[in-house]
């Protein structure tokens, strides 16, 4: 069995901290649409699974990556694929939107 990448684990400052610092950074929503229309952070990307694949298929594997979902399960799990298709910045938010909610971003909604 192949060992899982380590992923690593952001805070909602340090990822805030690393949006701001890098125009490149792609944010990757990876929660329900529903959810998404109830709270987002903005420049977020929604994944549907037409887009992860194109994803995989067309993105540069350096591209710095950042995963959210509601608490930080889901993101984790995308993280971890991403990492074994040979994205090399992947990171995810701990704690997901409840946690930037918190603690970055109040006006972004709490479900």
């Amino acid at each position: 069995m192949d060992q899982l990448p380590t992923i690593r684990q952001l805070s909602p400052q340090q990822a805030a901290q690393k949006m701001s610092n890098n125009p490149d950074l792609r944010l990757l929503d990876v929660r329900e649409p529903w959810e998404y229309q109830t709270a987002a952070i903005e420049g977020s990307l929604l994944v549907s699974g037409e887009l992860a694949r194109q994803i995989v298929e067309q993105w540069d594997r350096s591209t710095p990556i950042v995963c959210v979902c509601h608490h930080g399960m889901r993101s984790l799990q995308a993280c971890q694929f991403l990492a074994q298709q040979g994205f090399t910045d992947v990171s995810n938010l701990t704690g997901g939107i409840d946690a930037w909610s918190l603690e970055v971003d109040p006006s972004v909604p709490r479900y």
